[in-house]
């Protein structure tokens, strides 16, 4: 049986194997608390970024809406309920089903962004999704390298101008991001390969935290 681990023990060991994260500390913790209350809520997560941000998007996505360090076994309401519905077929389904948390990468709807950046803005693709399915208390997570992506921030200020949360994972400099966001974790890195780097293994840590959180 897993035994549920505090966040302080997951950001001690990242920071044990990244010491060049140290700095950044306060804000993964804050992160982490932003994103458990979230969905501890039952709000969604909405992620975006550009070209491997926007990738690491998708990334994330994969680990919050399966299964990532543990299973997460479908409640035996889930299982009546789908036993119910659709007998030996339901049966299987809810022996293999896992537990979700909502989680939408803004990157992926590649018709909606085509037709949106051809026929409207190339930089509201992201913000039109916010107004399209955010909803108060839901969480905005952008993704920049440089901190002022225009389509990142955009979605920013679409999120905070109808009550969603906002968290953002920039580069070492100050960046209309890190001005916008309720949190924002800058990684002390200023070239893009090297804040991409450090980007994983930071949100692979928060999906751990979250995981734990909610499922052990």
């Amino acid at each position: 049986m897993n035994k549920k681990k505090s966040t302080d023990y997951f950001i001690n060991d990242l920071l044990l194997r990244y010491p060049a994260l140290s700095k950044s500390k306060k804000d993964i913790k804050g992160a982490a608390e932003l994103l458990i209350k979230t969905a501890g809520d039952g709000n969604k997560f909405l992620i975006c970024g550009n070209g491997g941000s926007s990738a690491d998007a998708d990334h994330i996505v994969g680990e919050l809406m399966k299964g990532f360090l543990h299973p997460r076994s479908l409640t035996e309401k889930q299982k009546k309920s789908l036993e119910t519905t659709g007998g030996e077929t339901g049966i299987k389904m809810g022996q293999l089903l896992q537990q979700g948390i909502p989680a939408i990468s803004l990157s992926s709807p590649s018709a909606l962004n085509t037709a949106f950046l051809n026929d409207v803005d190339p930089s509201l693709i992201f913000a039109q999704q916010v107004i399209g399915l955010g909803e108060k208390n839901d969480l905005l997570w952008g993704i920049s390298t440089s901190g002022n992506s225009k389509n990142v921030v955009a979605a920013v200020i679409a999120a905070k101008a109808f009550g969603l949360k906002t968290f953002a994972m920039t580069g070492k400099k100050e960046s209309r991001l890190s001005e916008l966001c309720d949190i924002c974790i800058k990684i002390e890195e200023t070239e893009t390969y090297k804040v991409q780097e450090l980007h994983l293994p930071v949100y692979h840590t928060l999906c751990m935290i979250l995981e734990n959180h909610l499922f052990v």
